[in-house]
C-alpha cells in the first residue's frame, strides 16, 4: 500500500512538472506592466521579460531608475514614472498603457512596488506611519490593479501580486505584515472574481532576499529614527540598550536568512506570466518553504514561543 502511495505521488509530481513546462504562445505580441522597477525583483523581471521578447512597460519611482533600466534593455522596453501612492500618477500611467496596448489589451500586471519602513514595535509608531506604508503596499496595489483591469479583460491575461511570507505570519510590528496580509486577501478575492473573465490571478510570497526591503542600513536608520522620536516614558520601558541589541540581532538574522539569488523570485514571476498552467501561489526561498510557512500553520502557542524565543526583551518586560 505504501509503495502504491509513493507511486501515485511520483506520477502526480511528474504530471505537474510536465504541465508547468507548457508556455503561452505569441509572447512577442504581449504587453506586461511592472511596478517597482528601480531595483530588485522588478528591475530583474523587466530585463528578463525584455530578453524573452515581451513588450515591457516598466514603472520606476526615480528618473535614475528609468535611465539605468533603459541602458541595459532593448528598445521594446518602455519606462514610465509612477508613484503608486498617488492616484493622479496611477491614472496617468493607465492612460499611457491604454494608448500603448490598443485593442490587444494588457497581458500582464505585476504589482511589485513596495516599502518595508517605517517598521518597529507597535507602540513606537503613529497612525501616519501606518498610513504611509499602507498607501504604497496596499492601496497602491489595489488602485493600480483597478486602473488596468479593463485592459487585462481584453487579453484574458494575468495579474501577479507580490505579497510575502509575512502575509502568512506576523513576526514584526508596524504596517508591513498588515499590508501583506491584506494583499493576500485582495489577491484571493480578485482571483475568484475575475476567473469568469478568463483572467488568472497569482500570488508571489517570497522569503528573505537581499533587496532594498531587507537592506540592513535602511532598517537600522529606521529604528534609530523611530527611537529618537519616542517620549522618554516609552524609552524607559524598553531600556537605553534596547536599540543596540535589536540592531545586532537584526544584522545577524539578515546575514543568515537573506538569499542573494533574486532570480529564484524572478523565475516564479516569469512562470506566473508565461506558463499555460501557472501555480496559484509561489513561495520562493528555502526559509519560506521550510520555516515561515510551516510555522504559520502551527498552533498559535507554538508560533508565539518560537518567535519570542530569540527576540530582544524590553527592560520592563513582565517575566
Amino acid at each position: 500500500m505504501f509503495l502504491y502511495l509513493i507511486g501515485l505521488v511520483a506520477v502526480f509530481a511528474l504530471y505537474r512538472w510536465y504541465m508547468e513546462t507548457k508556455r503561452v504562445p505569441s509572447i512577442s505580441d504581449k504587453y506586461v506592466f511592472i511596478t517597482g522597477c528601480d531595483s530588485g525583483f522588478g528591475n530583474l523581471l523587466a530585463k528578463r521579460l525584455d530578453e524573452l521578447g515581451y513588450h515591457v512597460i516598466a514603472a520606476c519611482f526615480t528618473e535614475k531608475g528609468e535611465d539605468d533600466l533603459k541602458k541595459t534593455s532593448s528598445k521594446k522596453l518602455t519606462t514610465i514614472h509612477v508613484d503608486v501612492a498617488k492616484s493622479e500618477s496611477i491614472q496617468k500611467a493607465a492612460a499611457f498603457i491604454k494608448s500603448k496596448v490598443g485593442e490587444a489589451g494588457l497581458w500582464g500586471l505585476v504589482n511589485n512596488a513596495g516599502v518595508s519602513v517605517p517598521s518597529g514595535p507597535c507602540d513606537w509608531l503613529t497612525i501616519q506611519d501606518y498610513k504611509q506604508m499602507l498607501d504604497v503596499n496596499l492601496m497602491g496595489v489595489i488602485e493600480v490593479t483597478l486602473s488596468v483591469i479593463p485592459l487585462i479583460k481584453k487579453s484574458q491575461g494575468r495579474i501577479v501580486n507580490v505579497a510575502s511570507v509575512f502575509g502568512r505570519i506576523s513576526p514584526v510590528g508596524g504596517a508591513y505584515c498588515i499590508s501583506k496580509y491584506a494583499v493576500e486577501a485582495f489577491n484571493d478575492s480578485l482571483r475568484r472574481n475575475l476567473r469568469d473573465f478568463g483572467i488568472k490571478v497569482l500570488c508571489i510570497e517570497p522569503g528573505f532576499f537581499k533587496t532594498a526591503v531587507t537592506n540592513t542600513e535602511v532598517i537600522e536608520k529606521n529604528i534609530h529614527n523611530l527611537w529618537d522620536k519616542l517620549p522618554q516614558e516609552v524609552r524607559d520601558d524598553y531600556g537605553s540598550d534596547y536599540v543596540e541589541k535589536v540592531v545586532k540581532l537584526m544584522k545577524a538574522k539578515m546575514a543568515k536568512l537573506s538569499d542573494p539569488d533574486l532570480m529564484k523570485v524572478v523565475s516564479c514571476m516569469e512562470h506566473a506570466l508565461s506558463a499555460v498552467y501557472p501555480r496559484t501561489r509561489y513561495s520562493p526561498g528555502w526559509d519560506a518553504k521550510l520555516f515561515w510557512l510551516p510555522l504559520s500553520y502551527m498552533p498559535t502557542l507554538i508560533a508565539d514561543y518560537v518567535l519570542a524565543r530569540d527576540s530582544v526583551k524590553p527592560a520592563k518586560a513582565v517575566v
